[in-house]
């Protein structure tokens, strides 16, 4: 375990636990991230316990969390997430000091590591946070007022296209295939449409 005991391998295995602490809020559930943080944390623990280190890039790294999870709970937040990165760049480089006031780990590992860190981050929450706010491709309240073609005779039942799909539908008045139809509301998966008058619309 003295390998632990190297400011650049420590420097790593913190940045590569917070990281994956970080992928496991946005993503939860998958449970590999959470086991490759914890080991992670634990391998950076045992370097933090035995090596001596600064008080306050620890704090730092543990503040980088709240703004983190801020960031993660709605889009457009990027400011935050931007405070995060940061915070626990900043924090994991000067966690090991070499000398009073600087950086106990090889700069080239530090810059390499945290552009890395911080661009996957950046990208990668945003991408989550996006796909989670995103509105769902096959919403049926989306498609209420878009127009679209009777596929066959409707009326008690039949089919239209609408948004480049086939649905099921229904009118309270028949209306003829090939006819130009508008979806007036849905009833749970059927759509209840009506005939255009494109003289009218």
């Amino acid at each position: 375990m003295d390998f632990l005991l190297d400011p650049n391998i420590a420097y790593l295995f913190l940045l590569g636990g917070v990281l994956m602490a970080m992928l496991a809020l946005a993503t939860p559930g998958t449970g590999f991230f959470e086991i490759g943080a914890f080991f992670c944390i634990v391998l950076a623990g045992y370097a933090v316990y035995n090596l001596s280190f600064n008080w306050w890039a620890l704090i730092l790294i543990a503040l980088s969390i709240v703004p983190f999870i801020y960031a993660i709970q709605r889009p457009k937040r990027e400011l935050f997430l931007a405070l995060s990165i940061l915070f626990l760049v900043v924090g994991s480089m000067f966690m090991f000091p070499r000398a009073e006031g600087q950086a106990g780990v090889n700069p080239l590992v530090a810059v390499a590591a945290s552009v890395f860190v911080a661009g996957f981050l950046w990208i990668a929450i945003r991408k989550s946070i996006e796909a989670a706010y995103a509105r769902p491709l096959h919403d049926l309240e989306g498609l209420v007022g878009q127009i679209g073609e009777a596929r066959t005779v409707v009326h008690d039942d039949g089919s239209v296209q609408v948004g480049g799909e086939l649905w099921s539908a229904r009118s309270e008045n028949s209306i003829p295939a090939g006819s130009s139809i508008r979806v007036v509301r849905r009833d749970g998966f059927i759509v209840v449409v009506e005939k255009v008058n494109h003289a009218n619309s």
